[in-house]
């Protein structure tokens, strides 16, 4: 008996029977049959249909429709796979056959039902990992795009059928700053989709350090060679152990008050900007090495200008090729940019995207730039010397007096500023400067050219000094330093506090 013997009369002479086996309905096996007594022992059976047959009285629906179909001979095999049964298989033969089955037909139905076991049992196994590894990328992915005053975000992502590690974030930074983030993990299923969960978890901790771009990758890349040790420890026959972990990260570092985007790349390609005008080009970022390779080479960051309402396009090494790359297919869609919107624009690239049956995962993050209103920033230069801070609070006092702030958010500013500015005239060296930003949050910025770090101490009682620091640790949402290519800003965010004025209506707005 050949395998495809048996499908053909289950196709064909059993087809004007569909209707007594309805796909989907559920019949449990009589008791005293021979399906309920292979699925009992999973041993397979030879029966001789026979019209006194006991077992045909026990289930009278399949009997009406075995006797209907004009079969004499049954082969009744298990489905079964280390001891358990997924179900049961029935081969018969209608009288139009001259023999009956044999013994060697019962040991080719057996091999036949042993191998689709197998079969069905792998194809349970993946579809139960392709779910989990949907789902784990599915949570560890931003739910909804964060909405950003100074820059609009649309996110395109195409997952591949078995799940990836391809993410993007858009992170907002201390002075109206935004990181936007593309990475990609390389492979598939659960491994891919939880080092992607780590390796973006880790990125947001770093950027709450407010770390330049090449700084930022740098770390992520130690924190990508710690997982690479980590796995070298497993047991041999851990999957993980034997597959490497390749990964790569873009981010871009917007500046909405300067109008500048700082940039560094590891192992991604260079991203595109899209000018208000609908002219593009590749920004030319020098390439870094993917995270985690061995070595010492830098992630070089390179400081671009960008005009309000351009488009900046980064995406995975998939979309290189297509979109882009400056002789990409589907380069023009993204040369469009400038006009449109961009989740339309999205929705074209997918569509063309899914129309070319692309492989592997696919990631990209459009994101479109806004300048904060002047009215919005007061930018001030200091003399280094005592004189500096009373100018400051005074000048402070003007400019939130102007944005209608409440009573203890001015007075909480006018700490800050006092604080940081005598800290930058007794420990920094000049030029000084002071940035106040009015955005989500009100952030208190002052810069000078000392590379030194600020620290808080601790002071006693009887000392004078030491508590600038502290004090603005305790009163400010969130403080920190940034280092620039000459010298750092110390900067102390806080929540906006509006007037009572302001909230019953009163006042022009700032």
């Amino acid at each position: 008996m050949r395998a495809e013997h048996v499908y053909l009369y289950l196709a064909e002479h059993f087809r004007e029977y569909a209707d007594s086996h309805p796909v989907g309905v559920v019949r449990h096996l009589p008791t005293g049959t021979p399906f309920s007594d292979v699925l009992s022992d999973l041993r397979p059976r030879l029966v001789a249909i026979e019209e006194d047959s006991s077992w045909l009285a026990a289930d009278p629906a399949r009997a009406d429709v075995i006797r209907r179909s004009g079969a004499h001979s049954l082969i009744v095999a298990p489905l079964a796979l280390r001891g358990h049964a997924l179900g049961v298989v029935s081969f018969y033969r209608h009288q139009q056959e001259d023999d009956p089955f044999e013994e060697e037909d019962v040991a080719l139905a057996s091999a036949m039902c042993t191998h689709a076991a197998l079969c069905i049992d792998n194809a349970r196994q993946f579809m139960r990992e392709w779910i989990i590894a949907r789902t784990v990328q599915r949570r560890l992915l931003p739910h909804h795009p964060a909405t950003h005053a100074t820059v609009e975000i649309s996110p395109l992502h195409l997952p591949a059928p078995e799940g990836g590690g391809a993410w993007s974030d858009a992170i907002a930074l201390p002075g109206a700053r935004t990181a936007l983030i593309v990475g990609d993990v390389a492979g598939q299923g659960i491994a891919a989709a939880i080092t992607m969960g780590l390796l973006r978890t880790a990125i947001h901790t770093l950027a709450a350090l407010d770390l330049q771009p090449d700084e930022l990758l740098a770390r992520l890349s130690d924190t990508a060679a710690r997982l690479v040790a980590a796995r070298a420890t497993l047991p041999p026959m851990d999957p993980l152990n034997r597959e490497p972990l390749t990964a790569g990260c873009i981010i871009a570092i917007y500046d909405p008050v300067d109008l500048t985007c700082t940039i560094a790349r590891a192992g991604l390609p260079e991203p595109v900007a899209v000018l208000p005008d609908g002219t593009s080009a590749s920004l030319p970022v020098p390439p870094g090495p993917q995270l985690a390779e061995t070595g010492n080479a830098p992630f070089p960051a390179t400081t671009v200008s960008l005009l309000e309402g351009s488009t900046l396009a980064m995406g995975t090494a998939a979309l290189a090729d297509a979109v882009l790359a400056p002789s990409g297919p589907l380069r023009p869609l993204l040369d469009g940019a400038a006009t449109r919107p961009l989740p339309d624009l999205c929705d074209d690239i997918a569509h063309a995207l899914s129309e070319g049956h692309p492989t592997g995962e696919s990631q990209m993050l459009l994101a479109r730039t806004k300048a904060l209103p002047q009215d919005r920033v007061l930018t001030l230069a200091l003399p280094a010397d005592p004189e500096a801070a009373p100018i400051a609070r005074a000048a402070a006092r003007r400019q939130l007096e102007a944005w209608g702030m409440d009573e203890e958010t001015a007075f909480t500013t006018e700490l800050i500023v006092s604080e940081l500015v005598s800290n930058a005239v007794r420990y920094g060296a000049p030029p000084l400067q002071l940035r106040l930003v009015l955005e989500r949050m009100l952030t208190c910025e002052v810069s000078d050219t000392a590379t030194s770090a600020p620290q808080v101490k601790h002071a006693r009682t009887i000392d004078e000094t030491g508590r600038g620091l502290f004090i603005i640790a305790s009163v400010a949402e969130q403080w920190g330093t940034r280092y620039q290519a000459q010298g750092k800003t110390v900067w102390a965010e806080q929540p906006v506090g509006v007037s009572a004025e302001r909230r019953n209506g009163a006042g022009r707005p700032a």
